[in-house]
């Protein structure tokens, strides 16, 4: 019986690769105000709502309110603050800063490619772009601003209320402020890295470590249990053990969202686009270096017991490891965001 079940668990693994090698090479189109190019690597299908087809004006006007402080309730803090686009999108902090110098206690994450997301948030609370977009406003250690005086302000201001009524047709509201930046968080794309060029032919965009690299993440690492597809990431709630510390749980992550045992401790797999450039890391970022972040899963991650069952000790080699970072590097493509 055992060995029926790790036979089975080998053969959905290949099967997952297989199908991580397929969706890797797909150049795919998406639809705003025309057909539009996508950067290649990248899916063909990205999960938009019905209500919230994507335009160039609300992409525009979500930029726009991205990087305005206006949201922030002392007016000093605005999205780009803790998702940079110089930093693919991260700030570079162990965890985010809202107004009044407020830390959180989890690490702003990236938003390139997370139109392709299924949840959002790193315990996954938010079912779409549209309910996410709203709470950092409101959370009161982030921008601490509720929604509706936000609507207020913007309602105010002569440009903003112009802009929502050109765009929508209708004043301000908080639906729409919701749909503008999301909008705008889908064109946030990141592709045609040296894996992506690898993958679609060209044998010379990675180095000969990079493809060493390549075969441990699909092998010996065991990497693709978890980063798999377009965005390297599947979407799941894993528990590594970065949140359990002498023998406590610190972040119940999941565990608060669906009150199931297994999750506790668990948190949404991140993508590794641009993993070389999105230090420090984990949900909590607590490894400074991807130096860190590799032996940490060369050692099984850190044993509590809901410890994920894909989690074992490596046993990489120097070389190994080296091959590794080579490839985390080739990770790193072009990121775009806005309206064409």
């Amino acid at each position: 019986m055992c060995d029926s079940q790790s036979m089975n668990r080998n053969m959905i693994r290949r099967l997952v690769a297989s199908l991580f090698f397929v969706a890797f090479v797909t150049l795919i189109a998406a639809t705003v105000a025309g057909e539009r190019s996508v950067p290649l690597g990248l899916d063909l299908y990205m999960p938009i709502p019905e209500d919230n087809p994507p335009t160039t004006e609300k992409i525009a006007l979500g930029r726009r309110l991205f990087r305005d402080r206006v949201l922030s309730g002392d007016r000093t803090r605005a999205c780009v603050n803790c998702h940079n686009p110089r930093r693919a999108f991260t700030d570079g902090r162990p965890v985010a800063v809202g107004v009044r110098g407020q830390t959180g206690t989890r690490s702003a994450p990236t938003l390139v490619n997370r139109g392709y997301g299924r949840s959002f948030f790193w315990d996954g609370r938010a079912p779409t772009l549209e309910v996410q977009v709203l709470e950092p406003i409101a959370n009161p250690k982030e921008l601490d601003l509720a929604v509706s005086e936000a609507v207020d302000r913007l309602a105010r201001a002569p440009g903003y209320r112009d802009a929502f009524h050109a765009t929508f047709g209708r004043t301000v509201n908080a639906e729409d402020l919701a749909r503008a930046l999301a909008s705008y968080v889908r064109s946030i794309l990141d592709g045609n890295a040296p894996i992506d060029r690898f993958m679609n032919g060209d044998r010379e965009a990675l180095s000969p470590q990079a493809r060493e690299g390549l075969n441990i993440f699909r092998g010996k690492g065991n990497c693709t249990a978890c980063h798999v597809g377009p965005t390297l990431a599947d979407e799941q709630f894993h528990n590594t053990g970065v949140a359990w510390k002498d023998g406590e749980l610190r972040d119940p992550g999941r565990f608060a969202v669906s009150r199931r045992d297994v999750d506790r401790g668990a948190f949404k797999t991140p993508t590794l686009r641009e993993i070389a450039r999105t230090a420090p890391y984990m949900h909590d970022g607590s490894l400074a270096t991807l130096d860190e972040v590799v032996e940490f899963y060369n050692q099984g991650g850190r044993a509590n017991p809901f410890r994920d069952r894909e989690l074992r000790p490596l046993g990489l080699t120097v070389a190994d490891k080296q091959a590794l970072l080579a490839f985390f590097r080739s990770l790193s493509g072009n990121v775009r965001e806005g309206p064409d």
